[in-house]
């Protein structure tokens, strides 16, 4: 018995069932080398002689990446888990919600091809590939952004140029940006009131206040309400602390 696939090829597995890919299937061969880029595999399988089996995605643009990484940045816990290396699981709903899909949706999204002789498609030396490519996602999840056409490396940069160069949510805003107060974010000015520092003044209430706020007593000296009794007692220790 197999252990269980992690989660991401997992998903990269459910997501070929789904459009026709039938894994795990029996591969022919041994894959030699694997490269994985925009919108292609390629790959070496040594057989009885060496074959060279293609896979192809359906790779997204400038635009389309433009509006994935600004879905990015927008949600900052996918933004911390991806400036951490990690590929967070939400990030399949992200691309999503800008109407692109992550995994293979279509099998005219998929292309395959292979030197071998064989008719059937995908052939064994293609299933082989398609089992390393598996492989590779568990490794690295990221080997599914780079398909799409983005790998690891180009878009923790474009997100952090992104998330340095955002500009303020409200128009007429004119703090200064992150990036230009980050070496005295830390520091901390004069507390009011010290130093010559000018000092916090709140607002003016009355000096028997207090009296309005305690719940009422439960009982009456001489008839009277005892906050009512003790207000003028709470004016004169204020003229006291006043004078």
């Amino acid at each position: 018995m197999t252990d269980p696939l992690p989660w991401w090829p997992t998903r990269f597995v459910r997501a070929l069932t789904a459009i026709g890919v039938s894994l795990p299937a029996k591969g022919q061969g041994r894959v030699v080398s694997l490269a994985v880029g925009a919108g292609r595999v390629d790959a070496e399988v040594q057989d009885e002689r060496s074959y060279q089996a293609r896979i192809g995605l359906t790779a997204f643009g400038k635009a389309d990446w433009a509006a994935i990484t600004h879905a990015l940045a927008a949600k900052a816990s996918a933004t911390v888990l991806l400036l951490r290396g990690e590929l967070p699981r939400d990030v399949e709903q992200i691309f999503k919600a800008v109407r692109l899909p992550l995994f293979p949706s279509s099998a005219r999204e998929v292309s395959l091809d292979c030197t071998c002789p064989a008719v059937e498609v995908p052939c064994g030396h293609l299933n082989a590939v398609f089992s390393a490519l598996v492989a590779r996602v568990g490794d690295d999840p990221f080997t599914i952004l780079a398909l799409r056409g983005r790998n690891r490396e180009t878009l923790l940069e474009e997100l952090k140029n992104r998330l340095i160069s955002a500009e303020p949510l409200d128009p007429d805003d004119r703090s200064p940006a992150l990036t230009e107060v980050m070496d005295t974010f830390f520091e901390a000015g004069q507390a009011p009131g010290l130093a010559g520092a000018a000092p916090l003044h709140g607002p003016r209430t009355s000096d028997d206040a207090l009296m309005d706020q305690v719940p009422p007593f439960a009982i009456t000296a001489g008839g009277e309400d005892v906050a009512e009794l003790l207000r003028p007692v709470y004016r004169a220790l204020a003229g006291e602390h006043g004078a």
